[in-house]
């Protein structure tokens, strides 16, 4: 919708509000901020509690001053409210599953003897329990940790964290602090049955006995000082059922009709409203924090056309918080404008969280200074904020030379030589559709592939990293400091691969890596050897507890100026005879986990990167490499939240990872994996990919991806995980065994790898050696069983 077609409808539906009164002036939030710290405090104080080096004091004080710099830096930015509560040691998911008392079983005795032992436990599990699953959050990398439900599950408030933080915040002076809870429909729309649990339990169910859980929580809250409280609600972005907007109606009655609670901000993002946004505005809650970037753009036109929020404050997230290009600032005033006619009150937000991208782009030293102009982290996306609250309310002269500058900065992106290659998009232009196809039917490769490499049945493997020792971090850090030169880098990692095929062979593996000890981050590693993208040095991301990654971050058209992997695959090679994997991120992951352009649909960029690791697959079969697996765990991932636009981006995505892996040999094994995402939406895209084998995450989710991939009639070969390699306990043979026993009730022999749920590099050796070990014995004695 174009900025004058908003405004004619804004027209058509005029506030109430409108007139002689003044309106309130516009004010400026963010709905969210990252928790890390300029250098990643908080993720060395958590880990550094579970080595044992810190005590829980410490670990808290150093939270306590985190969030008190977040606070103080957000206030002195400009912002009038400053989130609280959306600070979390692991995951603000898990923080509502404590906060409401939805504690497993077999988690309650840790939670009891010590509440932050018995939370971390939660997480990542101990020797003899086991965490909770762990899925993306909607579609993003971050992971939440899913809440386990069922019929027996009772409910009790526990708001100790939101009110202490809120009264921290408040005794800092920061009275305006909004506290920020995972809204109660989207927490029992993310939940899933607990183990055991019949089928048919839909945690829904459960609402009535969890409202009132949120109404004393609330009255907790405003008893502490909270004059607003934000609850997110992003599940409602997606495809809704009757019965599920009827539940949000009642749920929104009831909480609205409470009379001890402060006012209500509920705040959805990723994408539009849709048929929630009329059962929202006619809801009795103070106001609405909703998504006017990309996708959720839409929200404009849909809000018009339930006649806006007649006395009712709306959270204009005008600034993108998922992505790091500067905000085209004149654009978004001119939607705001439209927004001032459709809301009582209006206040400048990010569309989301900030959680979602690095701090502070102003660190980045080694970038050129003509391409940080281009970049906004959480610290100049807050800036933006302020500014476009500060023309909104005061007139845009009074941001004159800021917009100037803004205009400069697109202008300077726009015309760059960075972001446009003739060579590469006459490339992408003449592919054809024979071009993503192999030339013979899986039945005849996979004949062909068995005679090659001789495996035995149920043939082990691992998805491809290592562990990432201090030792590589140390050579990494001393080669960026020129402390190491190039030749003493290649000999520690040559020394590493070494130790890596060693310890395969001699564990029993079948199908060997080379533990990819040179790659920093599965993406990055690639990234920085492509042309049109930039590294960062310091934007650091969480993706999961302590796990925090650097996305690089895609600027222009991409191509492969030379061979990246091809050298230390044969190496590994070189030193045993069993078959080593190549081993690459594919094209969507390589999107996904990375910021990418927003200058061209996502689909041709994809095309781009498809290619130039196209060369990169015909150069490992050229050095002799028989098995190539491509990486694709974002695929699931980056699924669009409405059913509609699904099938235009498993069209463009398949195609690219077809495109990568469709010029090998017929007796050339292509693997792929994908790792903590709801398989069973895409399984028929799995199948579309036309990889020989997959590998998927099954341990922490029970193997329920084998049932799905067999009630779809997947066809081809299937090694579902038996070693959750996210938590640090090890496996035991007699577990693993157990797992492929039903794994084989769902997929043939035949046709079933064994193999951990995803890469190794954040485990210990000493957690992998047993771990792995144990893992062949399972699949010999399975073997042993087979008829």
């Amino acid at each position: 919708m174009t900025p004058k077609s908003a405004a004619a409808a804004a027209r058509s539906h005029p506030s109430p509000t409108s007139g002689s009164r003044s309106r309130p002036t516009p004010r400026a939030t963010v709905l969210g901020y990252p928790r890390q710290g300029a250098d990643r405090e908080l993720k060395k104080a958590v880990e550094g509690y579970w080595k044992g080096r810190i005590t829980a004091d410490t670990l808290r004080e150093t939270a306590a001053g985190l969030r008190r710099d977040n606070w103080r830096r957000l206030a002195d930015s400009g912002l009038h409210e400053v989130p609280t509560g959306d600070f979390s040691y692991y995951d603000h998911v898990l923080d509502t599953s404590v906060m409401v008392g939805a504690v497993p079983a077999r988690h309650r005795a840790a939670v009891e003897a010590d509440a932050l032992d018995g939370y971390f436990t939660m997480a990542r599990g101990a020797q003899d329990v086991a965490p909770l699953e762990m899925t993306k959050w909607f579609d993003t990398n971050y992971h939440y940790l899913v809440p386990e439900l069922g019929p027996d599950t009772v409910f009790s408030a526990h708001s100790a964290k939101q009110v202490a933080e809120l009264r921290e915040a408040v005794a800092l002076g920061h009275t305006a602090a909004r506290p920020v809870l995972v809204g109660p429909l989207t927490y029992l729309l993310l939940a899933k049955p607990a183990p055991g649990v019949a089928d048919g339990f839909e945690p829904l169910a459960l609402l009535d006995r969890l409202l009132p859980v949120y109404a004393e929580v609330l009255a907790d809250l405003r008893a502490a000082g909270a004059q607003w409280v934000q609850l997110d609600e992003p599940a409602l972005v997606q495809d809704r059922t009757p019965a599920e907007l009827t539940a949000l109606a009642r749920a929104y009655r009831e909480l609205g009709a409470l009379t001890d609670r402060p006012q209500l901000l509920v705040a959805s993002y990723f994408d539009r409203l849709g048929e929630a946004l009329p059962v929202l505005a006619k809801a009795p809650v103070e106001g609405l924090a909703l998504d006017f970037t990309g996708p959720a753009a839409d929200n404009l036109t849909d809000l018009a056309a339930v006649g806006g929020l007649p006395g009712k404050r709306l959270v204009a997230g005008v600034v993108d918080g998922r992505n790091v290009w500067i905000n085209d600032l004149a654009a978004s005033l001119t939607t705001l404008a439209t927004l001032l006619g459709l809301a009582e009150q209006v206040d400048v937000s990010t569309s989301c969280s900030l959680l979602h991208v690095p701090l502070d782009s102003a660190a980045e030293r080694d970038l050129d200074p003509q391409l940080t102009r281009w970049l906004a982290f959480a610290r100049q996306k807050t800036d933006e904020v302020v500014t476009l609250a500060r023309g909104l309310a005061q007139g845009t002269d009074t941001v004159a030379a800021r917009l100037a500058a803004n205009r400069a900065d697109l202008a300077s992106r726009a015309a760059s030589a960075i972001t446009r290659d003739p060579a590469v998009r006459a490339r992408a232009a003449a592919v054809t559709d024979a071009d993503a196809h192999r030339d013979q039917p899986y039945a005849e490769r996979t004949a062909a592939q068995h005679a090659r490499l001789g495996l035995p049945p149920l043939p082990t493997t691992t998805i491809g990293s290592f562990p990432q020792t201090d030792e590589l971090r140390s050579a990494r850090a001393e080669l960026r400091a020129g402390r190491l030169d190039g030749t003493g880098y290649e000999e520690r990692i040559a020394a590493e691969i070494r130790e890596v095929v060693s310890f395969q062979e001699k564990a029993g593996i079948d199908v060997l890596v080379h533990g990819e000890p040179e790659r920093n981050d599965m993406v990055q590693y690639f990234a920085e050897r492509l042309t049109g993208y930039l590294a960062t040095r310091h934007g650091w991301v969480q993706s999961y507890g302590t796990r925090y990654v650097r996305p690089p971050i895609l600027a222009g058209d991409i191509s492969r100026p030379a061979p990246m992997t091809v050298a230390t695959t044969s190496y590994a090679q070189s030193l045993t005879d069993r078959p080593v994997k190549g081993m690459l991120t594919g094209p969507v992951t390589m999107l996904a986990w990375s910021f990418v352009r927003d200058d061209q649909p996502l689909g041709e960029t994809a095309r781009q990167v498809a290619l130039a690791l196209r060369d990169e697959v015909a150069d490992l079969e050229a050095a002799g490499t028989a098995v190539i697996q491509v990486d694709e765990p974002a695929l699931r991932e980056t699924l669009p939240l409405r059913a509609a636009d699904r099938p235009a981006y498993l069209d463009w995505a398949t195609e690219a990872f077809r495109l990568t892996t469709a010029g090998v040999r017929p007796d050339t094994q292509i693997h792929t994996h994908m790792c903590y995402a709801e398989f069973g939406d895409i399984v028929r895209a799995i199948d579309d990919l036309d990889a020989d084998v997959i590998s998927l995450e099954a341990a922490r989710s029970h193997m329920r991806v084998a049932d799905e991939l067999a009630a779809a009639g997947y066809p081809r070969e299937v090694g579902p995980g038996v070693y959750d390699i996210h938590s640090p306990r090890v496996p035991s043979a007699e577990e693993m065994t157990a797992l492929l026993g039903t794994a084989l009730e769902a997929i043939p022999a035949r046709r079933l790898w064994v193999n951990p749920d995803c890469g190794l590099k954040t485990r210990g050796w000493s957690e992998v050696r047993t771990s792995l070990e144990n893992l062949v014995a399972a699949a010999r004695t399975t073997r042993s069983r087979l008829s």
